[in-house]
């Protein structure tokens, strides 16, 4: 799983069939206080209703993912699964 921040939504013209219909992110590795972890992103497949802003759950497992999704030969490997209201440092 990964922390991340919405940055953008993909958008295309030519698409594999599997997208159609589905929205998809691009989400920014972030850590717990909100900061941006160096320059990693995924493009995940949005399963909640996500935006641009904000704080995410991503599952970042290719096997989870087209399990959720119902694809079993489906061309995805991440999902957004929650959208994070709060991080508290539990130490």
């Amino acid at each position: 799983m990964i922390l991340g921040r919405v940055c953008g939504t993909v958008v295309s013209s030519i698409e594999h069939p599997f997208y159609d219909g589905r929205k998809q992110l691009i989400v920014r590795a972030a850590l717990p206080d909100g900061g941006f972890d160096g320059e990693k992103y995924v493009i995940a497949v949005d399963l909640v209703g996500a935006g641009v802003g904000e704080t995410v759950l991503v599952l970042d497992e290719g096997t989870s993912a087209r399990q959720l999704l119902d694809a079993k030969d489906g061309p995805v490997r991440s999902v957004i699964v929650g959208i994070v209201d709060e991080v508290t440092d539990s130490s």
